[in-house]
């Protein structure tokens, strides 16, 4: 019988589910986070889900709540310069497919946020809006977006000026203003279109 939850039926019973979740596509600046998580159902999360809708102190202690409780959770990424070379979504599938390698135990099904598969070997299904669908998805996308988040505010430290710890990368007026006041960094996403206009003139 298929796992069933709202709107949404598993076609699979395993144990070892692994949700799969990124963030970080849309910002110009530093890497894109991927996280794998696999739940343990002896030991439930309450209120997981899109990791967007929650407030960061929320999001710090339910990270904190599912590194606690999981049966496995793995973190990774690939980097700006991975992204320049690779493009956005093949660079989100990469870290994604690093998140599952590290996974222990491995994980022998899996969820994956949005309308494609990372390319991996362990088969799955691609769930649109999953991180609000399943549990799983909901958890990793919760440690990937304080994963990110927590680069982000490094970032910051190094360059306030650039309000990373407000905007955490994304395309915000306040970036864009400061990318063109004060140029790209080494970290900036060279081929995203705001970063490759500065770099023209500086």
């Amino acid at each position: 019988m298929p796992v069933e939850y709202p709107e949404l039926v598993i076609k699979y019973d395993g144990t070892l589910l692994a949700g799969v979740d990124e963030v970080g596509r849309g910002p110009l600046i530093g890497a894109v986070v991927a996280a794998a998580v696999i739940l343990d159902p002896a030991r439930p999360v309450d209120g997981l889900g899109d990791s967007k809708m929650l407030t960061s102190a929320r999001r710090e202690h339910l990270a904190e709540e599912i590194r606690d409780k999981a049966l496995a959770f793995a973190v990774a990424e690939a980097s700006a310069l991975e992204i320049d070379e690779l493009n956005i979504y093949h660079a989100t599938h990469l870290a994604m497919r690093r998140a599952i390698d590290a996974l222990k135990p491995s994980a022998e099904y899996l969820l994956v946020d949005g309308n494609r598969l990372p390319g991996h070997h362990v088969p799955g299904q691609a769930v649109v809006k999953g991180d609000a669908r399943h549990p799983a998805i909901g958890a990793a996308s919760i440690l990937a977006k304080v994963a990110r988040d927590a680069q982000m505010l490094t970032l910051h430290e190094r360059f306030p000026d650039y309000g990373f710890a407000r905007h955490k990368g994304y395309p915000t007026p306040e970036h864009l203003a400061a990318l063109e006041r004060l140029g790209p960094l080494s970290e900036h996403r060279r081929t995203f279109a705001p970063v490759k206009r500065q770099l023209e003139l500086f």
